[in-house]
């Protein structure tokens, strides 16, 4: 077998720590080869060198794998919690909120609630949003239907304006009444980011 070290060279031994083929050349008096010599040299340097003060210094620990962070949930905005109040409040409240989907003068009586819930006047907001958005957007489309070519494709939402506007105060009424937190689009939204910033404004700095 050829030495370990050399190539074509035949080995004579093998090495006491590595039990590596050695030739004769590579061989010491001990029995080691050449990587095992110096191995030990430099751990015997290491240890004879002294740290700073006499004592070693800090030794990097071994790699490994680091530990994953570790995040906490976001707190939910102050909106939402106050939203789930809405259960709480009297049934004559709930009666005048759901009410006021369909007959929006009742929802403007809402927002005149002596104990200020923020539930109540959420609800009434949103009843009052629906009413009057849905009024602006048959005063759009009426206008449109009087305009050449236009109007043409305005006419079936117009008629169809109607049938929604009856459905969805309906089901939003029914589902305050009941206690649920009805969402309406885009202004559920903007109410939640209205309630995170005045929350942020009032928070200690």
């Amino acid at each position: 077998m050829d030495c370990y070290f050399h190539t074509a060279v035949p080995s004579v031994a093998v090495c006491i720590d590595c039990t590596q083929t050695i030739c004769a050349t590579c061989r010491d008096e001990i029995g080691l080869c050449p990587g095992c010599r110096l191995e030990r040299r430099m751990a015997a340097a290491s240890a004879s060198r002294p740290g700073l003060g006499g004592q070693r210094g800090p030794q990097n620990p071994p790699p490994g794998p680091q530990p994953r962070a570790t995040y906490e949930p976001r707190p939910a905005p102050a909106a939402r919690k106050t939203v789930t109040a809405l259960a709480t409040v009297s049934p004559e409240t709930r009666a005048l909120l759901g009410l006021g989907y369909p007959l929006w003068p009742l929802a403007a009586l809402a927002l005149l609630d002596p104990k200020k819930s923020i539930a109540v006047r959420r609800q009434a907001t949103q009843a009052l949003a629906v009413n009057f958005g849905l009024f602006g957007m048959w005063v759009a489309l009426e206008t449109l239907v009087h305009i050449p070519l236009l109007g043409i494709s305005a006419w079936p939402l117009l008629a169809a304006l109607f049938p929604v506007w009856l459905i969805a105060t309906v089901i939003y009424g029914v589902r305050v009444f009941q206690g649920d937190d009805v969402r309406v689009p885009l202004v559920s939204d903007w109410l939640d980011e209205r309630e995170m910033r005045r929350a942020g404004e009032s928070a200690p700095a």
